[in-house]
């Protein structure tokens, strides 16, 4: 063989093994999800739960990154920003919809500039109050609070937060008037309810499942269509307050410009992790569903989401520069 043939002979040898070098770096490069939130959070541990589930089914690295602050904003302009090859992934939460009409400017576009890759989960609240509120049901407590408009109080564990949506909505939807009193954080809301400060609040699963079987506080209603088994004898609020519901969501997202193909192989990951024991144990145990869908789907959802939050925030007043 002459020199020259040679040499296009490892020429062309090299060309054919660069399509699989390639492939094999993108698999050995982790995947990194990045949360808008503190660690020990229900997202941060919805994350970990689902990346631990995804790194087995791609035999890729996947790490969790926490970038807390600006309501998941700081998060969110993060993977917004990022290379389009679906290696850096957003995981949220329900202030994804809210902060597009909360925040009077955002650094992105939240339908524009992210590929939605499935949702995650679905958790309800639950309405609790003092201990020695003078009512004892949904019913009781709405004629009361349109007797005395704006006497009681509800504490808020976060402006913004989907407990603060839930307490906009239900005031809005029951046709009676609260006082905010916002915390930063469920948990000292929680004290302060128990110490009779506050008269009410919306509260997560894990907040006040705790108390559950005492006299501490008192357990008006959850915000599921249907009756949680770890609030026994506690009716929806939709029993008395018709089509109303709440829940904490929390999904996946990439920026946009992922290819089709990348997406369709986080979405299977998700989907088919996400039906694995461990994060179904991991969700339920804090009251929520694992709830997942196509690209399409999660698209269509969001965009609902934010159409819906629009009107509730612009109820409230509230607003964030």
């Amino acid at each position: 063989m002459h020199l020259t043939g040679f040499r296009r002979c490892l020429i062309a040898a090299a060309l054919a093994v660069l399509p699989l070098s390639a492939s094999l770096a993108q698999a050995n490069k982790p995947i990194t999800l990045i949360v808008g939130a503190s660690p020990g959070g229900t997202t941060d541990r919805v994350a970990r739960g689902i990346a631990q589930e995804m790194s087995d089914l791609l035999k890729q690295t996947v790490i969790v990154e926490n970038k807390p602050g600006a309501g998941g904003n700081i998060a969110a302009d993060t993977v917004a920003r990022s290379s389009k090859d679906g290696d850096t992934l957003l995981v949220s939460f329900t202030s994804f919809s809210v902060n597009a009409s909360l925040y009077k400017k955002l650094p992105f576009d939240p339908k524009k500039d992210f590929t939605p890759i499935s949702l995650l989960a679905e958790v309800p609240s639950v309405l609790v109050a003092r201990k020695d509120f003078p009512a004892n049901s949904v019913a009781e407590l709405i004629a009361l609070a349109k007797k005395k408009p704006g006497e009681y109080s509800f504490a808020v564990g976060g402006i913004g937060s989907s407990l603060h949506m839930a307490t906009a909505s239900f005031q809005m939807d029951a046709g009676i008037e609260g006082l905010t009193v916002p915390y930063k954080g469920t948990a000292p809301a929680v004290q302060d309810l128990i110490g009779g400060q506050v008269d009410l609040m919306f509260a997560s699963v894990e907040n006040v499942l705790p108390l559950m079987g005492t006299d501490r506080i008192k357990f008006l209603g959850v915000t599921s269509t249907q009756p949680m088994k770890q609030f026994a004898g506690v009716p929806p609020i939709s029993n008395t307050l018709p089509g109303f519901t709440s829940k904490a969501w929390f999904g996946m997202f990439g920026p946009a410009g992922m290819s089709p193909e990348r997406v369709k192989q986080l979405n299977t990951a998700v989907v088919e992790g996400a039906k694995r024991a461990t994060f179904i144990g991991l969700m339920t145990h804090g009251g929520g569903d694992v709830v997942t869908n196509t690209p399409q789907e999660f698209a269509d959802y969001v965009a609902k989401d934010i159409d819906h939050y629009a009107k509730v925030v612009e109820f409230t007043g509230a607003t964030v520069d």
